[in-house]
């Protein structure tokens, strides 16, 4: 089973070997309301966690993308292009934004499970 993580700035993380997709939580999109532009990260820049590495503009405000983990940028989601509102309709699947070919895989061990992130929530 391929395991997804939570951070305490609204990103999943989903790990497949040393890939992981990113995108943002339902939560996160709820938040922001109706999304209509992202900057898309650089193919090819390397982050480390809690890097900047995008912004996504909703009807209501500007928020910037972290990167919960280290590694390089290997893909972006273009198809978020030119459906920005592909977030607002499935966030936690076809609404990924990035995939991170990962350095530290033990990274992924210190993010919240679902469970830690539904209680981040409620605090």
């Amino acid at each position: 089973m391929i395991e997804k993580k939570y951070t305490e700035d609204h990103e999943w993380v989903q790990m497949d070997g040393d890939m992981a997709t990113v995108g943002i939580t339902n939560h996160a999109q709820e938040s922001l309301g109706d999304i209509v532009f992202i900057d898309l990260p650089t193919v090819g820049k390397v982050v480390k966690a809690k890097d900047e590495l995008c912004v996504i503009e909703s009807v209501k405000a500007a928020s910037d993308i972290y990167s919960p983990i280290d590694g390089e940028v290997s893909e972006v989601n273009e198809k978020l292009s030119d459906e920005a509102a592909l977030v607002n309709q499935d966030a936690e699947n076809e609404g990924w934004i990035f995939k991170i070919k990962v350095s530290n895989t033990d990274q992924f061990q210190d993010l919240m499970s679902l469970e830690q992130y539904l209680a981040f929530l409620e605090n």
